[in-house]
Order: structure tokens, then sequence, then C-alpha cells
């Protein structure tokens, strides 16, 4: 399965909701032979942020396995050693809060996920990478729209993120997330994020 290159990725654009949140906590559920094999690596990186209301509340909700100034860690594991984590960053004068999903058995996991944060947060100039607009475009479908290649998939892409495009022929055709043209990725993002992928683009 092809993710994004970079270990340490932005997957949803915007603040997310509680709902949004709770459905970006495990956004590979319909992934192949669920939690039969380690999949740390699906996980492992990915961030997102959301309010202060939804901060407080995880912190509510489950004791907290440590806290230190400006994050704390869920106590429940993901899988293998991979656990929430939620980062309160003041960046450019804002306080903001953050969720990721971090490996505690590296030590470092935690504060490189905290600076790749600041970096992506504090760019002057806020175009969206082509694959923050993939990870947005695969958060943001319902599951009804999007799933994994089988077998009737030609064998090198199994296992692959597909969605659902809709052209000028009837019905719809499944697509590899990651073979979306441009055109395909701005009809698929929200309007309002379409100017933030045209500047990569441009």
């Amino acid at each position: 399965m092809n993710l994004s290159t970079n270990p340490i990725r932005k997957v949803y654009q915007g603040v997310a909701d509680r709902r949004q949140m709770f459905r970006l906590f495990d956004r590979h559920a319909q992934r192949p032979n669920r939690w039969q094999a380690d999949d740390s690596t699906l996980y492992h990186g990915e961030w997102f942020e959301i309010g202060k209301g939804e901060c407080t509340y995880m912190l509510d909700i489950l004791p907290p396995l440590w806290i230190r100034s400006d994050m704390f860690a869920l106590c429940e594991f993901l899988t293998g050693s991979i656990t929430s984590v939620f980062f309160t960053l003041t960046i450019d004068g804002c306080v903001r809060q953050f969720h990721a999903y971090c490996d505690l058995a590296d030590r470092t996991s935690c504060e490189r996920t905290r600076e790749a944060i600041m970096v992506r947060e504090s760019r002057p100039l806020k175009a969206m990478t082509r694959e923050e607009c993939l990870e947005h475009i695969w958060s943001i479908t319902h599951d009804d729209y999007r799933g994994y290649a089988c077998e009737d998939f030609a064998e090198p892409l199994r296992g692959e993120r597909f969605v659902l495009c809709y052209g000028r022929r009837p019905g719809a055709t499944r697509k590899i997330l990651d073979q979306l043209t441009d055109v395909e990725i701005s009809a698929k993002l929200p309007v309002n994020l379409r100017d933030l992928a045209a500047r990569q683009v441009a």
C-alpha cells in the first residue's frame, strides 16, 4: 500500500470537528485482513488539527498514559506501540490543538512529530502538496465510495486504496488514489481548498 513517502503526514485540511475526528482515528478501517498483520505503518505519523473542545474531551474520556507540557498520550494503543498523542502548540501567536499517531517505541517520535507540525503549519504559503490533497480526499470520502483494491484488480494494484470517480459516462469508475489526475483531484476537493491545491501545481 503506497502511502506518502513522508512518514509524518497531514491527512486532513482544516479543523476536524468531533464527528470527523472519530472518523479520522481509523481512516483505514476497510483495509483487508484487518488486525491480522502489523498495521503500524498505516497510522504512524498521521496527524490533523482538532479544536480545543475535542482535545479536552479526549483528555477527560480516558486516563492519559503520560502528560507533558504541551502534549499527552492515550493509554490505549491502536496497534503495536502506536497510540494517540495530542498536542497543544502555539503557532504564529495562536494556540492550536492537534492529534497524531506516534510510535512510543521510538523515543524521538513525539518530538519529531511536534516539529513536523510546527514546520508545516508555520509555512507562509499554505499550499497543499499533491500527497496532502490525496490524503484529504481519502479522509473525507464516505466508506461507500472508497476501498482497497482486491482480486478483480491487476495483481500489482491489490491492496492499494481506490476511490470512485464519475465522468461523462454513466456510472462510477474505481480509480487508484495515487493515480488521480490533477483535474480529478480538483473535482474531489471541496471548493474552498481547490485554490490551495492549485498553488502547488503552479
